[in-house]
């Protein structure tokens, strides 16, 4: 047997897991420091500064916002104020004393003036016909006819007048007891008489009685 082999074996082992743990504990630190340098190189050194804010002072600000007047400007219109005229009072008229003595009662009272007299009241309006005699200027009388009757008769004749003549006729008789034949001619003989006889100037409506006796 070889013991020499024997007492090196473990030895050796040890010495190998020794260089073993130095090369790596050297791989940490380099590892460690250039990890570091990276990270410094690329954030580089970190400064911090206070701004302080600068207040404008009170004048500067006043300067500022109250800009100085343009002296070229021209000055405003000058306007010239409302004219009041003022009228006096016109003065009082002197009071005139009277020294006159005022006359008697008698005296003073004037004339009455005389009352105008009243106008007269117009004549009443007819509102009927009107009679003959006041609007006819001619009027004849009829002749009485020949007829076998004996009385007397009694009529009331209403006529129109056109153009001063007669044109309407209308009899009314106003006694009873006359003969019919009698009484056709007493009408007739009346309106004969009134158509040639009787001249009425312009328009009228006239009323007229026509009487007669037979024996």
């Amino acid at each position: 047997m070889n013991f020499a082999q024997e007492k090196e074996g473990p030895s050796r082992f040890m010495g190998i897991g020794i260089v073993v743990l130095i090369h790596v504990l050297f791989v940490w630190l380099i590892a460690s420091g250039l990890a570091r340098k990276a990270v410094e190189a690329v954030t580089g050194p970190i400064e911090t500064k206070v701004i302080e804010e600068k207040v404008k002072p009170p004048e500067e600000i006043k300067k500022i916002e109250l800009p100085p007047p343009d002296l070229k400007a021209p000055p405003p219109p000058f306007i010239p104020p409302p004219e009041f005229q003022v009228t006096a009072p016109a003065p009082p008229a002197p009071a005139i004393a009277s020294t006159q003595v005022a006359p008697p009662q008698q005296q003073v009272q004037a004339a009455k003036p005389p009352v105008a007299a009243a106008p007269p009241a117009p004549p009443p309006v007819r509102t009927g016909p009107v009679k003959a005699g006041m609007v006819c200027t001619k009027m004849g009388k009829p002749e009485v006819p020949s007829v076998n009757w004996s009385g007397e008769a009694l009529f009331r004749v209403v006529a129109t007048v056109k153009s001063g003549r007669v044109s309407g006729i209308e009899v009314q008789s106003l006694r009873s007891g006359v003969d019919r034949k009698a009484q056709r001619a007493l009408i007739a003989a009346i309106e004969e008489t009134l158509r040639d006889t009787y001249e009425c100037p312009g328009d009228h409506v006239f009323e007229q009685e026509f009487q007669f006796k037979i024996e």
